[in-house]
């Protein structure tokens, strides 16, 4: 099959023909539209979701610092389970400095099988408080592909289902008018045929 030829069938519906009706030209701008939204518009919002979540943990690791502080209780032995030895973060009340030379007392999350009195790092944010430790710069990355890939999924899925929503109003519209064409057409046949 020549290429011109297998053009002219893919765009049949932008041609000029008898047989093309006003809705299969709607049809066909309905379609190029979805297919343009899911691409760019997916795009776009995988781009500008991936970006802010990186940007987001690259502000919480600038916000938060690894500080010494000493374990004011006993935590729990090293658990053993079938795979070996697990080192596992428990709860515990810690005793810290600030940056600002002031001490504070409050529970963070500390490795197992540490006494009383042992050094231990927890994280703080820049006021002091105790915080969760911060993504790594991987992690981050993880996390801002499948954020991106969520928000561009999720683009294209819902202007698929409006393109869907719209074409299906026009399948319902065309049936509506072949059933009014045949009622006109239809006692004629009826006619000749006896």
């Amino acid at each position: 099959m020549r290429r011109d030829t297998r053009t002219k069938q893919r765009l049949w519906r932008w041609r000029s023909s008898p047989l093309r009706r006003r809705d299969d030209a709607v049809e066909a701008w309905i379609v190029l539209a979805v297919w343009t939204a899911i691409a760019l518009g997916g795009t776009l919002a995988g781009l500008v979701a991936g970006h802010a979540v990186a940007e987001s943990f690259a502000q919480q690791r600038a916000g938060r610092h690894s500080v010494p502080a000493v374990l004011l209780e006993n935590t729990p032995a090293v658990f053993v389970t079938e795979a070996g030895p697990s080192r596992q973060q428990v709860r515990a009340k810690v005793r810290w400095t600030a940056a600002d030379g002031s001490t504070h007392i409050g529970k963070a999350k500390v490795d197992t099988g540490h006494k009383t009195g042992s050094k231990v790092r927890v994280w703080t944010d820049n006021q002091g408080q105790l915080t969760t430790e911060p993504a790594t710069a991987a992690q981050a990355t993880v996390f801002a592909g499948y954020a991106a890939t969520a928000a561009a999924l999720g683009v294209g899925g819902v202007t698929y289902a409006v393109g869907r929503v719209a074409r299906g109003r026009l399948d319902r519209r065309r049936i509506d008018q072949w059933g009014r064409e045949w009622d006109q057409v239809g006692p004629q046949w009826i006619r000749k045929t006896t």
